[in-house]
């Protein structure tokens, strides 16, 4: 890894947050995502029982660590040990994880909207969102919240300019060149275009999400009785 392309600074007292890259000149890459997914792999083995927590982003990584059990000299010498450290890396690194998704007009408003801007049938677009392989390039918002990239061009949409008040969980999503799945009913601005019926994030579970930054997802279609049967619940808008 070429530590001249990254660089540590104090987040809290209890805190680092190490940024690949210029923070400033944010970009999404295949290639960083990667590194940064290989770079929480060797934090949670060095830290292993000091770590609190691990905040991945497009560029950064927050590490949060328990003082009780090192202090902010041991927690900055081991990242610098970690980033000094050669570390081999693929951009097909992490699982592949297959979700489901009841792609709908009707539960998923912006579906037909996109097909039209487009310039495809609905069908097209549902062919292009499954085909596509995401990567998980960070998790925030909510809890469980993945932000997926990169949605094909032709699939792209801007934010709406009134988010609704209420999204369901379980709802798919686009915006700009981003897809997610909804974790909990929320407000949003996002394209909806369907629903999952897997669960984004349960606290009673380990872990406590079916994905996780570097992971790759790809989507499949399935019909309403089989999103039913999955658990899946549908949501009027």
């Amino acid at each position: 890894m070429n530590t001249s392309q990254t660089h540590i600074e104090i987040a809290s007292e209890n805190s680092y947050i190490v940024y690949f890259g210029d923070p400033d000149s944010l970009q999404i890459s295949p290639e960083v995502s990667a590194v940064i997914a290989a770079t929480c792999e060797q934090i949670k083995q060095r830290f292993s029982v000091r770590l609190i927590d691990l905040v991945a982003s497009y560029a950064s990584v927050l590490v949060i660590y328990d003082t009780h059990l090192c202090d902010h000299l041991w927690a900055k010498n081991a990242l610098r040990s970690i980033l000094n450290t050669p570390e081999k890396h693929s951009e097909n690194r992490g699982q592949l994880v297959k979700i489901p998704v009841f792609y709908s007009t009707k539960y998923g408003p912006e579906l037909a909207l996109l097909a039209e801007n487009a310039g495809l049938s609905i069908a097209q677009v549902i062919d292009i969102h499954s085909a596509t392989e995401y990567r998980v390039y960070a998790i925030g918002f909510a809890p469980g919240f993945a932000y997926l990239g990169e949605v094909d061009e032709r699939l792209a949409a801007p934010r709406l300019s009134t988010p609704r008040l209420k999204v369901p969980a379980g709802a798919v999503a686009i915006a700009d060149r981003q897809t997610a799945v909804y974790p909990a009913s929320s407000p949003g601005g996002w394209n909806l275009i369907g629903l999952c019926p897997t669960p984004m994030f349960n606290p009673e579970k380990q872990p406590h999400m079916p994905v996780t930054v570097g992971d790759r997802v790809q989507f499949f279609a399935i019909d309403e009785p089989q999103y039913l049967l999955m658990g899946g619940l549908l949501h009027e808008l």
